[in-house]
């Protein structure tokens, strides 16, 4: 009888996109997307400039006709609404990018819809506490005798009573 407990298997964790993969699979194909890479990828498909004001909404395939070779779709961007007329202007560059980008000529041409961005905006980070809060903070400490410890703590300390 050994002393030691027995090893634990093997970890079998899988990473959460993988698990998640056929639910986002199946939201983006009902958005007509056949991979969701143009989604997730689009600030590298289209470039920053073009993401930063537009993004895939949708891809509409044409109904296929019997005999006939499919049509390339079209892709549906949400544009913000100052930028509309900035990024029709692109429309040739972002065909090209995308159709790169799946090696095919996967989309014929864009449509656009005139609406905010879905992705939330980062909020500002608050600047660094005044000086009088940090003071009436330190002088709240005590005696701490490293100094450089007593003003971050101060520091944290106007931070947390300011939010």
């Amino acid at each position: 009888m050994s002393k030691f407990p027995p090893k634990p298997g093997p970890v079998s964790a899988k990473p959460l996109s993988l698990l998640l993969d056929d639910v986002f699979a199946e939201a983006y194909a009902k958005q007509g997307f056949a991979a969701r890479e143009l989604v997730t990828r689009w600030a590298q498909i289209a470039g920053p400039d073009i993401a930063a004001h537009a993004e895939p909404l949708k891809m509409q395939w044409p109904r296929p006709v019997e005999g006939q070779p499919q049509e390339p779709a079209t892709l549906v961007l949400r544009v913000e609404g100052p930028m509309a007329l900035e990024i029709q202007h692109s429309a040739d560059v972002i065909l090209e990018r995308v159709n790169r980008f799946f090696g095919w000529n996967a989309v014929g041409k864009l449509a656009f819809r005139q609406a905010p961005l879905s992705r939330a905006r980062r909020p500002k980070r608050p600047g660094p506490p005044d000086a009088g809060s940090m003071a009436m903070v330190a002088e709240s400490l005590g005696q701490i005798e490293d100094e450089e410890l007593k003003t971050a703590l101060a520091r944290l300390g106007a931070a947390i009573k300011r939010n």
